[in-house]
């Protein structure tokens, strides 16, 4: 909500048509003292007003509400989403008193420093120069092609593979951690995909790890591993040689989910949209353009792992999902050839892998051991 709100000035690319050739085109912000439509913009010090018209995302609901008054947090909270956005300028554990804020859970928490990250990291290089950026770098690989050629090839959900050195829950799983050398073993022992975590404050991860694997010569697509709040993280990744990137239903609501999937689809990106339950997955079935979604069988709440949540999901809006050709991702408590054939009998098509392979000796070869037999590359 707050990047289609608050980005100043709006890239013209992020709102272009993508799904009618027929709609035209938005014009750009101009000042409110040309007529139209004016939205607040509640990231700014001070009020700041842009006219803005012939787009239908600000005609949507929740950018009606929020003209009403209503706060990003109870606009979420219509939504369902739990997680609230504290948009403080420091990390939460900084502070006392009334000013130390207390985070519901380790996601909340995540999502609070998050936001002080974004924050300096914008400082240092604003929108408009991680927008240029982005658009000198190389064409974006197909995410989605690479995982059904690999299914169609193995017979098997295609892997994406993680290069992570450590987790909140987990501590460091890896001490002896090279990015580089970890994705080109997965690459070579047929993983279709890689994820790089790039969260520096609770996975260990860096932009740095993403771009360095991006140069390294791997072929494999790469999904950004990050926790994203704002449209400059998308830039940013594609600016470093991300072709995906993670988006979570659970953090973001609707209006963002829209948003973002403009932006990626206009990178040539792909989006893979995370959802733990179905309320979640409901809510982004209901918005157009979606063609892969994780369903994560680990609650970012609680951490706790429940592998039948993938089947439960597939049985209950399967029919919706194949209806639709969204190609399914199932994610977490993935360890043996036994719990790759559950997911892959419930409906998925690919398998987001990192724990059970990074704490192994040789993380590329552990994925023959994963799946029971050789993957084709």
């Amino acid at each position: 909500m707050e990047s289609l709100l608050a980005a100043a000035p709006f890239h013209v690319a992020a709102f272009s048509s993508v799904s009618s050739p027929s709609t035209h085109s938005p014009s750009l912000l101009r000042s409110i003292r040309g007529g139209g439509r004016a939205v607040r913009c509640a990231a700014a010090k001070e009020a700041i007003l842009y006219a803005l018209e012939h787009d239908e995302m600000f005609n949507s609901e929740e950018v009606i509400q929020w003209e009403s008054g209503k706060t990003i947090n109870s606009i979420a909270a219509a939504q369902g989403i739990r997680i609230r956005r504290r948009c403080r300028p420091r990390y939460p554990s900084e502070g006392s008193g009334d000013d130390k804020a207390v985070p519901r859970n380790i996601l909340e928490q995540i999502v609070w420093d998050k936001e002080v990250e974004v924050s300096q990291r914008k400082a240092k290089k604003p929108l408009k120069s991680v927008v240029e950026s982005s658009e000198h770098a190389p064409p974006a690989r197909d995410f989605i092609g690479a995982l059904t050629a690999a299914h169609r090839r193995n017979g098997v959900p295609a892997l994406i593979a993680e290069v992570k050195k450590a987790s909140p829950s987990r501590g460091v799983l890896r001490e002896n951690f090279n990015p580089v050398e970890i994705a080109q073993a997965y690459e070579k022992n047929g993983a279709a995909c890689l994820s790089i975590l790039t969260d520096e404050k609770h996975f260990q991860g860096s932009f740095e790890n993403l771009e360095t694997v991006r140069n390294s010569g791997v072929q494999c697509p790469l999904l950004c591993k990050e926790f994203v709040i704002d449209i400059w993280q998308i830039y940013y990744a594609r600016s470093k040689g991300a072709d995906a990137i993670l988006l979570i239903a659970a953090v973001l609501p609707d209006l963002d989910m829209k948003y973002m999937l403009r932006i990626c689809k206009n990178l040539g990106m792909t989006a893979l949209i995370e959802v733990h339950d179905e309320k979640e997955l409901d809510r982004v079935l209901r918005i157009d353009g979606v063609e892969l979604i994780g369903i994560n069988n680990r609650s970012l709440e609680t951490f706790v792992v429940d592998t039948s949540n993938t089947r439960m999901l597939m049985e209950k809006r399967g029919d919706i999902i194949k209806e639709k050709g969204i190609l399914v991702v199932g994610e977490s408590g993935l360890f043996t050839p036994d719990d790759v054939a559950y997911v892959h009998s419930a409906g998925v098509s690919a398998v987001l892998v990192g724990e059970s392979l990074i704490k192994e000796e040789d993380p590329g070869r552990a994925i023959a051991g994963l799946f029971g037999k050789e993957l084709l590359s």
